[in-house]
């Protein structure tokens, strides 16, 4: 993964505090690797050994970053980062592509109570969800990736709990 610096104009947030540069970098790794790359590694298993170890990792990050949530309202504590901005893509894509399609499906995000409380928090965020269509996430991977759904079937759901990103908990 490469390092990237977020603040770029003044009324940016600065997510790479200087004092927490060790924390998000430490963070980032994790992320990247366990649940960004995670998922990928689900999906394109080409081996049911490879598939069980990727699966059991990534959920082993969830359950991680599940704790880590559970005390603190952001990854690095109380102030959001390039952490969370990395995490987030993967957490509001998870029931409704990875679930199904890269079966990542031992649990569901609304199956963590502060993961999916997190993902609602930061969904309200200028940034977040107003550049998040589900829809077209389900339309892109499950329509893109014929080796995965050579019929091109776009599932309609899921219609779950977890799925309203709006409601703040």
């Amino acid at each position: 993964f490469r390092r990237v610096l977020f603040r770029s104009s003044n009324d940016a947030p600065d997510l790479r505090p200087p004092s927490l540069v060790d924390t998000i970098d430490s963070l980032n790794e994790w992320i990247y690797t366990d649940i960004n790359n995670g998922v990928y590694r689900c999906g394109f298993a080409t081996t049911q050994d490879a598939y069980t170890q990727a699966c059991r990792s990534l959920f082993a990050a969830l359950d991680r970053a599940e704790a880590l949530l559970s005390s603190q309202p952001y990854l690095a504590g109380d102030v959001l980062t390039e952490a969370d901005v990395r995490l987030f893509p993967t957490l509001v894509r998870f029931d409704a592509v990875y679930y199904g399609l890269f079966k990542c499906n031992i649990r569901h995000l609304w199956d963590y109570p502060s993961l999916s409380a997190y993902v609602r928090r930061l969904y309200v965020i200028p940034g977040f969800g107003d550049t998040s269509d589900i829809e077209a996430f389900k339309r892109g991977y499950y329509l893109g990736i014929k080796r995965l759904n050579p019929n091109g079937i776009v599932p309609i759901g899921p219609d779950g709990p977890g799925m309203d990103f709006t409601r703040i908990q």
